[in-house]
């Protein structure tokens, strides 16, 4: 089990970037973590964990986006998974 934490930045902010996160979470399955908008107002940070290949087919998920945001780029730190998550969930 691998843990990752994304940040993504551009316009992902008021676009449906996080609902986006969470139903691409659901959809790939067994990855658990949050995501959550940044106060600088262009950036959303997302902490997964789950299998490394999951984890990776997420973040090319996450490097697209939805189809009105513009991510201009994305920052990944790899690490363990910590199991602190019961679930993938969107933080307000």
């Amino acid at each position: 089990m691998a843990r990752m934490t994304v940040r993504a930045r551009g316009r992902v902010q008021m676009v449906g970037y996080r609902m986006f996160a969470e139903t691409t979470a659901a959809r790939i399955g067994g990855i658990m973590g949050t995501v959550r908008n940044l106060p600088d107002g262009s950036t959303v940070e997302v902490v997964a964990e789950g299998r490394r290949a999951s984890l990776e087919a997420f973040l090319e998920e996450l490097k697209l986006g939805p189809p009105h945001a513009l991510v201009r780029g994305v920052e990944v730190e790899w690490g363990n998974a910590t199991g602190e998550f019961a679930d993938f969930v969107t933080m307000f």
